[in-house]
């Protein structure tokens, strides 16, 4: 039994089911880490008022979203190519699909319907662009696993926004996790993401989404409609020509395996400093960004100034400064950093006195 602090005084809140027994059973089936959030809470602060990707939406009667990620292995970020990373995207959307059913599972077995949402779908009725029924980003923030970065991938503290996430919705009254208030992402002095990015598509705390597009989904949706569009007006010895066309082995893998439909460019998740796997696995081989250019400095420094004057940002507005971290950044990435550095030297002053 719990207690909650209202403003006419103190009153009983009852669970249904224990967090941490939650918790525990899904580390148990193979999340890398979970967190709790309450649907009213989702249904209060959408991620745009306009666009309501609330749980309410989908059912009236879930009561609690728990949110579980898996890590993508930083392996993949240390090769020459973009092609293991998509590979090993489709990996560990299959895992933690395969998570998320046998969590489902198991909270059906004690007596509290749940379902899985979809960790990369698409709902046309939200701006005609790729948007879920929920944001997977926004659950993450709201359940305590991380806040926005500037090209807004959740980061994580654990694995920065190496991850993926997705979220059980049940019918379970479950105790909620705290959000992080304070800013993971660096922001605005970092701007490796920034910096990296090949179609420059990073915002303000924001991110053009038809940009990213270019080179995120290089055989998604709306490349298979230009194609398309082009080859109905074509010559029938033309039509041959392009059925042989890269672009068609390109969607024929696209639909077999992912890739090429989402996840094509990896370069903002590989840079980002944010994350013991990064200081363990990629702070050498990333360090140098080739993409970084001077027009892309020159509008890290307008950002940077933005914030400082205090001028209107979109990104940073009174609505979704809740999920950049209200308290601004303090720090976070180089304590992590310091702590990193203290547990490396015990581990080989300890391995030198075997």
């Amino acid at each position: 039994m719990k207690w909650l602090h209202t403003l006419t005084g103190f009153r009983k809140m009852s669970f249904d089911l224990d967090a941490n027994i939650v918790k525990e059973k899904a580390n148990e089936l193979g999340a890398d880490l979970v967190g709790i959030v309450s649907a009213d809470t989702l249904n209060e602060f959408p991620p745009d008022p306009k666009w309501p990707q609330t749980p309410d939406r989908i059912s009236p009667h879930v009561k609690s979203v728990i949110v579980i990620s898996k890590r993508i292995p930083v392996g993949a970020f240390r090769s020459k190519s973009n092609i293991p990373v998509q590979y090993m995207d489709m990996l560990v959307l299959r895992a933690m699909d395969k998570v998320g059913y046998r969590l489902t599972e198991w909270l059906e077995s004690q007596g509290y319907p749940a379902f899985v949402t979809a960790a990369q779908e698409t709902d046309w009725s939200y701006k005609k662009a790729s948007y879920g029924r929920l944001s997977t980003r926004h659950l993450g923030i709201e359940a305590g696993l991380g806040t926005f970065g500037l090209e807004v991938n959740i980061l994580t503290p654990e694995f920065g926004p190496r991850v993926y996430l997705t979220g059980i919705l049940t019918e379970a009254t479950i105790e909620a996790d705290e959000r992080i208030t304070e800013q993971v992402c660096i922001g605005e002095s970092c701007s490796r993401c920034l910096y990296s990015c090949p179609s420059d598509a990073v915002r303000h705390f924001g991110i053009d989404k038809r940009e990213c597009a270019t080179e995120a989904q290089e055989f998604g949706f709306a490349t298979i409609l230009k194609f398309w569009g082009q080859f109905i007006n074509e010559s029938e010895e033309k039509k041959r020509d392009l059925l042989r066309d890269r672009e068609i082995f390109g969607f024929w893998q696209g639909l077999l395996r992912v890739v090429g439909s989402f996840g094509d460019c990896p370069r903002c998740l590989a840079v980002c400093p944010v994350g013991n796997d990064y200081h363990a696995f990629l702070s050498d081989i990333q360090k140098v960004i080739p993409e970084k250019t001077p027009e892309k400095v020159e509008k890290a420094k307008g950002f940077k100034e933005a914030r400082k004057n205090g001028d209107p940002v979109d990104g940073l507005n009174d609505w979704n400064v809740r999920w950049v971290g209200p308290e601004g950044y303090k720090g976070m990435v180089a304590r992590q950093l310091q702590a990193f550095k203290k547990e490396q030297r015990e581990k080989e002053e300890a391995a030198a006195k075997k």
